[in-house]
């Protein structure tokens, strides 16, 4: 073997090689980098009889191979764009819905130079965070007051960090939700200082038993919207005015937390099946939902409520921690104003939903059109159904148009690892040995781009 070892090729030879390949403007010391890495990778898989090129030319063509791939691999952005042909608007593990256009030009202009995050133009002297952000939500729920965290789950361990620290939180069990990677509100309620107070069952909570947990210590009544899953069958809960009554009624404020967080039915179904902001706004004295989800918008928690009770959050030396960043808040700001302006239908998170099925077979048939010279590509149509995802909306299915692909040479498992590895990557899902695209989730820049992929896929494959 160590013979075979003398011929592998020495780095500066497979840097030579790999620079003519990949052109002259390289960066040297990521490209002898990468060549050590490869070279030694080569030197690992020839001790482990993994490799069985052993000449001297041979291995040098396979190490400058290597150093090319990972070359490339290193100077690719961290984070990259993905088609997302699931159908499902807010696939979390693919960034959640895009923003609108507004949202990425005002955080163009905000990351590109200064802007008034802290300053009142006005009065010529510093300002609170994000003031006009604030302002818009408060005019848009009908909330007295308003701040801003990171994400939603921030929201609620401020607001009961704040609220709640060291008394006790009456939670029916019927609402104790674990959201996203294992995140579940127990713990949060015990990482705010706060006591969890369990009441009712499973299936069955009452008034009642929330009235009979009242004691001494406790701070406060927590009703949270299933907004990631749904009970049937013999199950009775209380709504949020019920317990917003007994919360007047014992002088206990009361945290609603709504997960997903709804401004506009930009589908008629959508009032149906999930409570409006500003009709929440007007019955808790605390409200946290999410900026990303429903509403359209970046990463973002939101707190809504009574001034008494914000000013509380806001004071809270946990508020400094959890705040968002100038361009979480210029995207916000952004999304908000085209709900102000009733603009919604640009807000692409909206669109998608409000999407009717002539629309959505009429995007079916254009990207058909743009798949017609794929070689042994079969084409079909179907209704199909799809998730809203991200945890919202459970009990609803979207009605659309998909089109299935099979090929002659490729699987279906082959034919989706091939776009995944595409540029740009492409995620579909696999039914029936068929490759679902669902266009419901794909732009028109999307879809001309998966039909470049798809099409340099299947003229490899002749």
């Amino acid at each position: 073997m160590d013979r075979y070892l003398q011929n592998l090729p020495a780095v500066d030879r497979t840097m030579q090689r790999a620079r003519q390949a990949l052109g002259g403007d390289c960066n040297p010391a990521l490209l002898s980098e990468a060549c050590r890495e490869a070279v030694e990778g080569l030197r690992q898989a020839l001790l482990q009889g993994r490799e069985q090129s052993r000449d001297r030319q041979a291995l040098l063509s396979l190490a400058a191979a290597e150093a090319q791939r990972i070359y490339k691999k290193k100077m690719t952005p961290p984070l990259r764009r993905v088609l997302n042909a699931t159908g499902v608007p807010l696939h979390t593990n693919m960034g959640r819905a895009p923003l609108a256009r507004a949202a990425l030009d005002a955080i163009e202009t905000c990351a590109s130079g200064y802007c008034d995050l802290e300053l009142d133009l006005e009065q010529g002297k510093r300002g609170l965070r994000g003031q006009g952000i604030v302002e818009l939500l408060c005019e848009l729920s009908g909330a007295e007051a308003a701040c801003l965290v990171n994400n939603n789950a921030a929201a609620v361990l401020l607001a009961l960090h704040a609220l709640a620290g060291g008394g006790e939180v009456i939670l029916s069990r019927g609402q104790m939700v674990e959201i996203g990677g294992s995140f579940r509100l127990p713990d949060i309620i015990g990482q705010s200082g706060a006591v969890l107070r369990e009441v009712g069952c499973t299936n069955k909570t009452y008034t009642e038993d929330y009235r009979r947990a009242v004691g001494e210590r406790t701070a406060l009544l927590l009703w949270v919207h299933q907004s990631n899953f749904q009970q049937v069958g013999f199950v009775q809960s209380v709504d949020l005015p019920a317990l917003q009554a007994l919360g007047r009624e014992t002088g206990l404020p009361v945290l609603a937390d709504l997960g997903s967080g709804c401004l506009y039915p930009a589908a008629p179904w959508l009032a149906e099946q999930e409570p409006l902001l500003r009709q929440m706004a007007k019955t808790a004295d605390v409200i946290t939902c999410s900026g990303d989800k429903l509403l359209g918008g970046p990463q973002t928690g939101v707190i809504l409520g009574k001034k008494a009770c914000l000013r509380k959050i806001q004071e809270d030396p946990l508020y400094r921690v959890l705040r968002p960043d100038k361009l979480a808040l210029a995207a916000l700001g952004a999304t908000l104003l085209l709900y102000r302006q009733e603009r919604w239908q640009d807000i692409p998170l909206l669109a998608m939903l409000a999407a009717d099925l002539p629309q959505l077979r009429q995007k079916c048939a254009a990207l058909r059109q743009m798949l017609a010279d794929c070689p042994g590509l079969n084409v079909e149509e179907e209704q199909i159904e799809s998730e809203v995802g991200g945890g919202s909306l459970p009990q609803v299915r979207l009605s659309g148009w998909a089109l299935l692909l099979r090929h002659d040479r490729f699987s279906a498992e082959a034919l989706a690892r091939a776009l995944r590895k595409g540029e740009p990557p492409a995620i579909a899902y696999i039914r029936k040995d068929k490759l679902i695209v669902d266009p419901r989730t794909l732009s028109d820049r999307d879809m001309e781009d998966l039909a470049a992929s798809l099409g340099r896929i299947c003229r490899a494959g002749e």
